[in-house]
């Protein structure tokens, strides 16, 4: 896209985190319906700040030395394990990296006694969990910050990490439309309890049996009415396409959902994103993908076209989550000038 920033627009603003009002130190990380406009653009502001500096620049900055993250895994994950473990490196801090088979988690201990264990001998928690309840009583019984790496309901650091993507490359959020055509799932929830804090407009497309969340419908339907942005839902793929800038899917079949597959592959008939989809979208549209990705979900045009910024978004998870990290964990704030939200 000609005269579109690659990297962060840093010709916004000046700006301080005491003039957005935030201070993140301490808190949980469990959904970003729990986080302000300002704060979210502050995260984004942090990641971006952060990637300048170190990546571009070559910076050093041991922001978590002397500090420990523990990590706890109930689901593999390729993007979630390596941005948490190479960007708190990266920082100078250590990550341990525990699975069920590695800990005592639920079987032999209860999750309360493990999360106050943890908080005695780390900084952070991070966990990618089956239950987002599972969170809730994390956050409880812990005395340091719990941060969400995936749960049934959320899935916040993926939703960061494309709003950087999005930002980076069209030089601000506001104003932009998603167009989500796909499953019902915590990547979609987590966009939904945001976008409209941004100023986006979202377009949703999900086959019969497979919406989101009724509870986070609502809370997006008055989002959505407060920030003054747009909501669509629908069945139709290419109704949620029209005029959007960005087309967003994910997988059409979650881990522990594999059961389900040859009901879900009919459901989802019809949904693959494809050129012919994208010829109903904005004349500058995008496309993202959390990965892994399947060829039923997009096709390899769409997948490998110049359009797609899955790979530029999957880097972002570093960055992002580094920004959660500092944010939570440090006093540290942005050095550079806040780009444009």
């Amino acid at each position: 896209l000609a005269g579109v920033p690659s990297e962060p627009s840093l010709n916004g603003e000046y700006g301080t985190p005491a003039q957005m009002n935030v201070d993140l130190k301490g808190r949980d990380l469990l959904t970003l319906q729990n986080y302000t406009a300002d704060e979210l653009k502050y995260l984004l502001w942090m990641a971006s700040d952060l990637k300048q500096r170190i990546k571009h620049k070559g910076e050093y900055l041991p922001l978590m030395q002397g500090k420990s993250l523990a990590m706890i895994f109930e689901k593999r994950s390729t993007r979630t394990r390596l941005s948490a473990e190479t960007g708190f490196a990266l920082l100078g801090g250590h990550a341990s990296f525990l699975t069920t088979q590695d800990i005592h988690l639920g079987t032999n201990e209860s999750l309360i006694d493990t999360t106050r264990v943890l908080s005695s001998m780390t900084n952070a928690i991070l966990a990618r969990v089956y239950n987002h309840n599972d969170l809730d009583l994390m956050a409880k019984e812990a005395t340091i910050p719990i941060i969400n790496g995936l749960s049934d309901l959320y899935h916040p650091l993926q939703i960061l990490a494309d709003y950087l993507t999005l930002q980076e490359h069209y030089g601000g959020l506001q104003g932009l439309t998603m167009a989500w055509i796909g499953d019902g799932n915590n990547v979609l929830h987590s966009f939904m309890v945001s976008a409209a804090k941004l100023g986006m407009h979202l377009r949703i497309a999900t086959p019969r049996g497979f919406e989101p969340d009724l509870r986070i419908t609502k809370i997006t339907e008055q989002n959505s009415k407060e920030y003054g942005t747009r909501l669509l839902l629908t069945r139709d793929p290419l109704e949620a396409a029209d005029s959007a800038n960005v087309l967003v899917t994910d997988t059409w079949i979650s881990m522990g959902q594999e059961e389900e597959k040859k009901e879900r592959l009919k459901a989802f008939q019809g949904y693959q994103i494809t050129m012919q989809t994208a010829k109903s979208a904005a004349s500058n549209w995008t496309f993202l993908h959390c990965l892994p990705r399947k060829p039923e979900e997009v096709d390899d045009e769409v997948f490998y076209s110049p359009q797609s910024l899955v790979f530029q978004e999957a880097e972002n998870r570093k960055w992002t989550i580094m920004a959660v990290m500092v944010s939570l964990l440090t006093d540290y704030s942005p050095q550079l000038q806040k780009p444009t939200f």
